[in-house]
């Protein structure tokens, strides 16, 4: 039987331009599916009803109809604040946190026409790749509720998945948008550093962090992507080159041309932790270049030099990142979770020399990776070394041990922030892992070249066309 969330976003623009629906009608939709299966995915922490609907009306009201995301139902990532909505930032430090302003983000996927109804699931401050915080209950895999979400977008993954948004944009700093993406079965995209207003990445410690969408389909993907790059005028001094000069939701819809594709299953971390691929991952990876290569496309072999210092540099930044946290008291302090205040601690005790120097690195290693990606169009990866961990399987309290496991589950993605490159991931199939469950989602994640998101969203189009098939939780 067909239901509203069976259309793509982009059909539910198409519906409501053409007048077949309403924002109201699609709001209400999704807040009777978000009432019936939120609870037993704990993608969203935030739902605010009312407002949604009053919203809803506003944009029916007042909202041109040729806005880009016009109707469109999605939440906000519980680190970016909307004015007036409890915003935790995933920490008990926050728990009861309603910010008087909204982030720039927030205000400019308003202005594209979004109809936001609160606010979905994430780590503690976003510091984990997966999302089992203490204020919240954890982000379950809608494919499997014993399962995690990935993270740290891993409440907007799983709401999209199990069809309570049709689309999120999430934040991605180490593979915050693409690791939760893969582990849903979703299409996840991080920008080049500098593509976005509200998110170019050049205002944050060694450019790390982007925001970007997750959707269903890289079409969908497109659509998101372009509201948020044409959103406001560009006011840094810096944008990622392109020599795309149409929407990217136009090369996403063509999904034309011929690329050589450079294929790595090596990694940075390689020489700092022992990083096994799971079979199922190194399988899915393997048939989809086979795929690939039966679409025309060129395929080459491809792999970084080693990068023996890359761990500790990578750290050094995380802590780093971790020490303006305001927690000073003992009293805040003791509501971090482990994690976290292993991080502000080691963070705080870090030298000036000592960032400068891994800042310097850093720099170095992006130059390194951009020159050694030159000669393919492409580069595919896994998306992630195994299937998604179950619920609890990271340490809570060795903090040691769990940043080493969250290298070993996701060893390609945060090098791909440290160069700037685009990246997008592609949901593949499922991996059989028990006989009372069809089995959880597998990707592959393709690296684009500066500026290079065209490409990718053309290559992920080709694919989607080749495979037909999308991917569905037991909840669709």
């Amino acid at each position: 039987m067909f239901e509203l969330h069976h259309l793509t976003a982009l059909e539910q623009w198409e519906w409501v331009h053409a007048g077949r629906v309403s924002p109201s009608e699609l709001l209400e939709h999704y807040l009777a599916r978000i009432e019936r299966l939120n609870p037993s995915l704990g993608a969203l922490t935030v739902v605010e009803a009312e407002r949604a609907r009053e919203r809803a009306r506003e944009v029916e009201r007042s909202v041109a109809p040729t806005a880009p995301l016009r109707g469109i139902v999605t939440a906000d990532k519980e680190l970016t604040a909307r004015a007036g909505q409890r915003t935790t930032f995933g920490s008990r430090l926050f728990a009861e946190h309603v910010p008087a302003e909204s982030h720039e983000l927030v205000e400019q996927l308003d202005a594209a026409g979004v109809v936001s109804v609160g606010a979905t699931a994430a780590p503690e401050f976003g510091l984990a790749s997966y999302t089992e915080s203490l204020v919240a209950p954890p982000a379950r895999n809608p494919y499997d509720l014993d399962r995690g979400a990935g993270g740290s977008s891993g409440g907007a993954a799983a709401a999209v998945a199990a069809g309570l948004l049709p689309v999120a944009v999430g934040s991605d700093g180490g593979g915050s948008i693409r690791i939760p993406a893969a582990a849903c079965g979703l299409v996840g995209l991080k920008p080049s550093r500098g593509r976005l207003p509200a998110g170019s990445g050049l205002d944050r410690l060694a450019g790390l962090v982007v925001p970007g969408p997750i959707a269903r389909t890289v079409a969908d993907a497109a659509l998101v992507l372009d509201a948020l790059a044409t959103a406001a005028p560009w006011e840094f001094a810096t944008r990622a080159p392109s020599a795309h000069d149409g929407p990217f939701l136009a090369a996403a819809v063509r999904g034309e041309g011929r690329y050589q594709l450079g294929v790595m299953t090596t990694s940075p971390w390689d020489d700092w932790a022992e990083i096994v691929i799971a079979p199922e991952a190194r399988a899915a990876l393997y048939g989809a270049i086979e795929i690939f290569a039966a679409l025309g496309h060129g395929i080459d072999d491809i792999a970084l030099d080693p990068e023996p210092h890359y761990g500790e540099h990578f750290r050094t930044i995380w802590m780093a990142g971790a020490a303006g946290i305001p927690a000073r008291t003992p009293d805040e302090l003791a509501l971090l979770e482990p994690l976290t205040a292993w991080l502000v601690e080691r963070g705080r005790a870090l030298g000036a020399e000592r960032l400068a120097e891994s800042l310097a690195w850093l720099t170095g290693f992006e130059r390194r990776v951009i020159r050694r990606f030159a000669s393919v169009d492409v580069v595919v990866t896994p998306a992630l070394a195994m299937t998604p961990p179950p619920i609890g399987w990271y340490d809570a309290t060795d903090a040691e041990r769990n940043f080493l496991q969250q290298v070993q589950v996701t060893p390609f993605t945060s090098f791909v922030n440290v160069s700037g490159l685009p990246a997008l991931t592609l949901p593949v199939g499922l991996a059989p892992h028990d006989s009372s469950a069809p089995g959880v989602p597998l990707g592959i994640q393709l690296i684009g070249r500066p500026g290079g998101e065209a490409t990718l969203l053309a290559l992920g189009a080709q694919w989607e066309r080749r495979r037909r098939e999308r991917l569905h939780p037991p909840q669709w």
